[in-house]
């Protein structure tokens, strides 16, 4: 600390090029927090998908639905201690442009088996009372002003025909990246009314009594239903919520290569910009070591320098990029989750030190082994 003087009136010697390699620093870590939020809700919940719990799918495709009778026989399968279901509704608020997914769902067994959505009991009640009822996600109340007593028309496309539902809770999640962009109704509603597919749902989700059992109970599920009509694909959520990510895999992955491009791209003028500080230095430096200061310390000094820039625009950037996510989704409603976890911005600061000391490690090198002679004569 007794250098720090020192290391400080370097970085105050030209103001504006420390700014602006301060701002390269800024612009590439909110870069990088931008990055790693849309990565995550790209990643279609993966990463907050129940380990306790197997999704069960028809065999030849995810659109293709399950009798309703498989439900009695999942349960009686070894191992699995809940099973809920639901259907896909597809609906369209107002305009087509309004995207949200929507859900037809068991009203006695989903909030058990998704223990992460949190809803308070005088609603659940209230969803529970009435057939038209339903549940919207907060960010989807928000989006749109839902308010609990409201009536909510949707129009069908896979069942068509003017479908209202009654507005009857807001429910939340358990922890910020749990998704709550969807809309939530019962499913016998939506068996009373549908013209075709009735006996039949979407999808069936598993809660295992163990999540050890995982393998064996996955195989139990598939090998009861072979050969027949309607076979099925059993497999972890974690697994389910991947496949289904990777339908927008192209779009994540041109997203990340531009944006590493463009960081790795700053780092590179960070590291350039310290090389042309040390070089324009070198008479000081060689002062420094003639008064005593020894090689290894005129390094100290130039990666302390470099990391001190590096860990200065590493915080404005990610703290841009925290306060912009709190905003909320920007894209109104194409991404299920928009949230920068401080796992993420503690693993950002950490790489923007490190970033710091790799830009300043070649210069930092140079000037410990510069020679006062060679020094002076270039001076």
């Amino acid at each position: 600390m007794k250098f720090f003087r020192l290391v400080l009136a370097q970085l105050l010697r030209k103001k504006v090029r420390t700014t602006l390699t301060i701002g390269s620093f800024t612009v590439a870590l909110f870069l990088y927090g931008l990055l790693v939020t849309i990565r995550g809700a790209f990643s279609g919940g993966a990463d907050v998908a129940g380990v306790d719990r197997l999704t069960v799918i028809n065999k030849t495709s995810l659109i293709m639905p399950l009798p309703f009778s498989y439900r009695d026989r999942i349960l009686r399968v070894p191992g699995v201690s809940g099973v809920t279901y639901a259907t896909w509704f597809g609906g369209v608020y107002q305009d087509e442009k309004n995207f949200f997914p929507q859900f037809g769902v068991d009203k006695d067994t989903w909030f058990d088996v998704y223990a992460e959505y949190v809803l308070p009991k005088d609603q659940r009640e209230a969803f529970l009372r009435d057939r038209q009822a339903c549940l919207a996600g907060k960010n989807l109340a928000k989006r749109f002003g839902f308010k609990v007593g409201d009536r909510l028309p949707l129009r069908g496309t896979i069942w068509p025909g003017a479908w209202e539902f009654n507005v009857a809770g807001i429910y939340e999640g358990n922890r910020p990246e749990v998704d709550t962009t969807g809309l939530l109704f019962r499913f016998d509603y939506l068996e009373e009314r549908r013209q075709f597919g009735k006996g039949t749902v979407g999808w069936y989700v598993v809660r295992l009594a163990n999540p050890d059992d995982a393998v064996k109970v996955t195989r139990t599920i598939d090998e009861g239903f072979a050969n027949s009509p309607f076979e099925t694909l059993t497999q972890t959520e974690k697994a389910f919520a991947t496949a289904f990510a990777k339908q927008m895999g192209n779009i994540e992955f041109l997203v990340m290569t531009i944006g590493s491009v463009v960081f790795f791209t700053l780092l590179l003028v960070t590291g350039n910009t310290m090389a042309i500080a040390v070089r324009e230095r070198t008479g000081e430096l060689a002062v420094l070591k003639t008064v005593g200061f020894s090689g290894p310390g005129v390094l100290a000094l130039i990666l302390a320098e470099a990391v001190l820039i590096a860990g200065q625009g590493g915080l404005i950037g990610l703290g841009l990029a925290k306060l912009f996510t709190l905003g909320g989704d920007p894209t109104r409603g194409l991404l299920g989750t928009f949230y920068l976890s401080w796992g993420s911005l503690g693993l950002g600061f950490m790489l923007a030190l490190g970033v710091g000391a790799v830009a300043g490690i070649l210069p930092a090198v140079a000037a410990m082994r510069l020679r006062v002679a060679d020094a002076l004569r270039r001076v």
